[in-house]
């Protein structure tokens, strides 16, 4: 009877152990099919990802957001013109309006360059602005209201090119209207073509 009562307890025990009690030494390991993931390892798992680089976002990149219309520069880019193979000259800045703001000038004398008849000149802007159109006109030097100005050249947007004016000196001056109505700019240039 002794003997009986023994073999009904470890059934017992037995049974606690596999209901939730303390697994027996005898019990197979559990395998990962059989668990179930608790909130606490689900947090734990979540707290040890990887974290992404605490630089902007791509969205919020000041290279990834469309340009607005209002400009971040105080006055206009500064332009340069240059012939195939020529340094780069840097143009005066005239008459401009940018940015709610402006200023006036007469006709300048013009940033120096040198060119051979017949060379064409290239413009080219410090900052990426779009163009919608632009002229091209040329004064003897030392006019100061432009009048007498001779065209030579016009166009609408990129590139913005013409070709050097007849031999001798002549003040040029480009005029830029930019687009998104950004404002407009008048640079100059004194060249002397050979």
């Amino acid at each position: 009877m002794l003997g009986g009562a023994i073999l009904s307890l470890s059934v017992v025990v037995a049974g606690c152990s596999r209901a939730g009690g303390s697994p027996a030494a005898t019990d197979p390991p559990a395998s990962a099919s059989d668990t179930q993931p608790t909130a606490t390892a689900e947090a734990s798992a979540i707290a040890t990802r990887p974290v992404a680089s605490l630089g902007p976002s791509p969205a919020k990149s000041p290279t990834a957001e469309p340009p607005t219309a209002e400009p971040a520069m105080a006055e206009p880019p500064a332009a340069t013109i240059a012939v195939e193979g020529g340094d780069p000259v840097v143009g005066q800045l005239g008459t401009f309006t940018w940015a709610n703001g402006g200023s006036g000038a007469p006709w300048l004398h013009g940033s120096s360059i040198h060119a051979v008849s017949g060379e064409r000149f290239a413009l080219t802007l410090a900052d990426p602005v779009e163009i919608a159109e632009w002229s091209v006109r040329r004064v003897i030097p030392g006019s100061r209201d432009g009048i007498g100005a001779l065209a030579l050249a016009e166009g609408s947007g990129w590139p913005v090119l013409f070709d050097a004016p007849p031999s001798g000196e002549w003040s040029v001056q480009v005029k830029v209207r930019f687009a998104s109505d950004l404002g407009d700019a008048l640079y100059y240039w004194m060249i002397d073509v050979g």
